[in-house]
């Protein structure tokens, strides 16, 4: 029983933490039309805030943990498709702090990416997201 509570668990905070990493690039975008300082930029600094402190972070946190959790339960440390999963999250745990990082550069009024690569960065989790799916499902090796 403990394995479908973790493994629920994993799945809800998964989903979570993704929806807050697509988020986060539209948000981006939408600041960086704004002048800094300006009212507008305020309130976009105050979204990503919430989005960072309510949903990224903690749902970062509770992936990782449930996650562990779940491959120990499973014996998962021992196969393949778990070590290239653990590469892409390790990858997206990697790209979810350089997007906060480029969130907090854009808040103090640079602009380190264009809103082209916003875009391109923002589809980023979506290759990722896919690419675990595959291995957890199929478990290719």
């Amino acid at each position: 029983m403990t394995y479908y509570w973790l493994k629920a668990g994993h799945i809800i905070f998964m989903v979570f933490w993704m929806a807050g990493l697509f988020m986060l690039p539209r948000q981006m975008l939408y600041l960086h039309s704004a002048t800094p300082g300006s009212p507008e930029a305020a309130e976009w600094d105050r979204r990503m805030g919430l989005l960072r402190k309510m949903i990224l972070t903690p749902s970062l946190i509770v992936v990782w943990v449930l996650g562990l959790a779940l491959a120990y339960t499973i014996g998962a440390f021992s196969q393949g498709w778990f070590h290239a999963k653990l590469l892409l999250v390790l990858a997206l745990t990697g790209y979810h702090g350089w997007m906060v990082s480029q969130a907090r550069r854009m808040i103090d009024g640079q602009r380190p990416l264009t809103e082209r690569q916003l875009r391109l960065w923002g589809e980023f989790p979506a290759f990722i997201l896919a690419l675990v799916v595959v291995l957890v499902v199929v478990k290719p090796f």
